[in-house]
């Protein structure tokens, strides 16, 4: 079969596969197996229960938007939204426990108002993006970091376009390149009088679907300055299109702020600035991309640059099913869903009481 014929076929099975996994859901069963009609009732139980979790906005219908608001009634679905298991931007990253507006998984049990019910949420994208720094050239007055960036669903490859970014101190730049086979080797070239550390941001983008993208960050050391975890000297909230920035030290000076997408790139306007926090406006960019915020700053004398994503992707929130010993009836569901126009995949765990 040519070449030509062989990616049409994965690209169209592929397709059928997504549309078929957003409308039936897609779901299987953990534990136990299907063997009496209390597990087929449960089975089908659950099920609704997790449609009813992505398909119902809750109430009020805003309660994302505001971090003092607590669902009444919870649901996710985006409020008046024209298509069916379209999530709400600021509903999913309240889920994720690094925002500091997020709930409590008490808060969205006791919303919920099924008190026989536990459930957990995972909400990640679709397929993989993993980067690897595979060598490093000193020259008289530059470096140059040799990176290779893999793009993968379950070990299979996906082809994929990348638009990648560069930060460090005084510097920004972004570049493209495409995967072969699911693999892409490229160079970042940082001049010896640009500060360090430094962050790469990858988007990739599925060539068979536009609307699955994907992406990760490497932070990486440069001209002496090392990499710290994530969360070190800020902590990143995004909700309702604006980012506050909290102080994780006292003497704390922030620099730039970027907000980036697979197509588009953007300086953030500081709104609001206070002793020990930041707030930044985040456009609304018409594109199907999920959105990187970027908050770059020295704590004394040492650069940082902070990010986190906007949804908050990926997200694990409610109870750990491998550690219960209470219940019996355990199902999972999987559903793909779309934020902002693109696609994530949604898992629920659902489960009862031992009988």
């Amino acid at each position: 079969m040519p070449a030509t014929s062989v990616d049409t076929f994965f690209a169209c099975s592929l397709m059928v596969l997504l549309v078929l996994s957003a409308m039936a859901g897609a779901s299987k069963v953990l534990y136990p197996q299907i063997s009496n009609s209390v597990d087929e009732f449960a089975y089908e139980r659950y099920m609704e229960i997790s449609k009813h979790l992505l398909l119902n906005p809750g109430e009020p219908a805003d309660w994302g938007q505001n971090s003092q608001v607590v669902p009444e009634k919870f649901g996710l679905a985006e409020a008046n939204a024209e298509i069916l298991y379209a999530l709400d931007i600021d509903k999913v990253s309240r889920l994720n426990d690094q925002n500091r507006f997020s709930l409590s998984y008490a808060q969205m049990f006791a919303s919920l108002k099924i008190s026989d019910v536990s459930f957990r949420i995972e909400i990640e994208p679709i397929f993989e993006v993993s980067i690897n720094l595979t060598a490093t050239f000193h020259a008289e007055n530059e470096t140059i970091y040799k990176f290779e960036v893999s793009t993968e669903k379950q070990g299979a490859p996906v082809e994929a376009e990348l638009k990648y970014y560069v930060v460090a101190e005084n510097h920004f730049e972004g570049s493209q390149a495409h995967t072969s086979n699911g693999v892409a080797a490229f160079n970042v070239t940082l001049p010896e009088n640009v500060g360090g550390p430094a962050l790469l941001v990858v988007f990739a983008k599925a060539v068979y679907n536009i609307r699955m993208v994907s992406f990760s960050v490497y932070a990486f050391e440069h001209s002496l300055g090392e990499p710290q975890p994530v969360g070190t000297f800020l902590r990143l909230s995004p909700l309702n299109h604006t980012l506050e920035a909290f102080f994780g030290y006292q003497e704390i000076t922030l620099t730039e702020a970027y907000a980036l997408t697979f197509n588009y790139s953007s300086t953030l306007a500081k709104i609001a600035n206070g002793n020990q926090s930041a707030t930044y406006s985040i456009p609304c960019f018409q594109d199907s991309s999920p959105i990187l915020l970027v908050v770059t700053g020295r704590n004394s004398t040492a650069f940082f640059a902070e990010w986190t994503s906007y949804p908050q992707v990926p997200l694990q929130t409610g109870v750990n099913f491998d550690d219960s010993t209470t219940i019996s009836n355990v199902f999972a569901y999987s559903y793909i869903v779309t934020i902002d126009n693109a696609l994530y995949r949604c898992k629920l765990w659902l489960g009862g009481p031992r009988l």
